[in-house]
């Protein structure tokens, strides 16, 4: 049987399959953007694929924390377009 990755959502907590999580990179030149295959380089943060969870991550800057850089509100948005897709 094959192993599925785990990951810890930093918005709530959880840990989940990796394919069930949104990963948001910081690359080396400090540009933040979501990765949706899950392998671009950089570090890389997990969210939940919840409207709450994001607007939560929002609201308390953790994603600014985790990664150490201003998160502009175009990332949000289009991690919740991602999500209602």
């Amino acid at each position: 049987m094959k192993k599925i990755p785990q990951r810890t959502c930093i918005g709530c907590n959880s840990k989940k399959d990796k394919k069930d999580l949104i990963r948001v990179v910081k690359d080396n030149l400090g540009n933040v953007s979501v990765d949706i295959t899950g392998k671009k380089n950089g570090h890389g943060a997990y969210l939940k694929k919840d409207a709450n969870v994001i607007n939560s991550a929002r609201k308390s800057k953790i994603l600014e924390k985790y990664l150490d850089v201003k998160i502009d509100d175009s990332i949000y948005e289009e991690l919740i377009n991602i999500i209602n897709e």
